[in-house]
């Protein structure tokens, strides 16, 4: 069974730090691009960061440059997702999803391009 999990949410205040995890079971990651991607209620699921079946490329929203850094670790197969200095606006679930990559270095923005998530994790920061 092809599972995805993530862990590593919590409550933090402004300005704090969390790291997100993203592991995968029953398949190796490999040869699938990863996505995170954010939804808070009311509002649509947006893509936070990707990564490429390489780890070569990746994606970051304009509003989490320079505070996110996203990365993978094949031989564990998991995906991180590194937040420094997280503010109010990035309250949401976080969510992570895999795709077979059409090559190492294809990047999927949109989340109709994603065939696996996991259940999501949620990151509150407030004071």
């Amino acid at each position: 069974q092809l599972q995805l999990v993530e862990s590593g949410g919590g409550l933090v205040q402004p300005g704090g730090s969390l790291r997100l995890s993203c592991a995968a079971s029953g398949f190796t990651l490999d040869y699938y691009a990863i996505g995170w991607f954010r939804q808070a209620p009311g509002e649509e699921r947006e893509a936070v960061s990707c990564i490429s079946s390489s780890g070569v490329r990746t994606y970051y929203a304009d509003s989490v440059k320079g505070r996110f850094t996203i990365s993978r670790d094949n031989a564990k197969n998991t995906v991180y997702l590194q937040m420094n200095s997280l503010k109010p606006e990035d309250t949401s679930i976080y969510y992570c999803a895999a795709t077979e990559a059409y090559s190492s270095g294809s990047l999927y923005q949109s989340h109709y391009e994603y065939d696996y998530w996991g259940q999501g994790t949620q990151v509150t920061v407030s004071s």
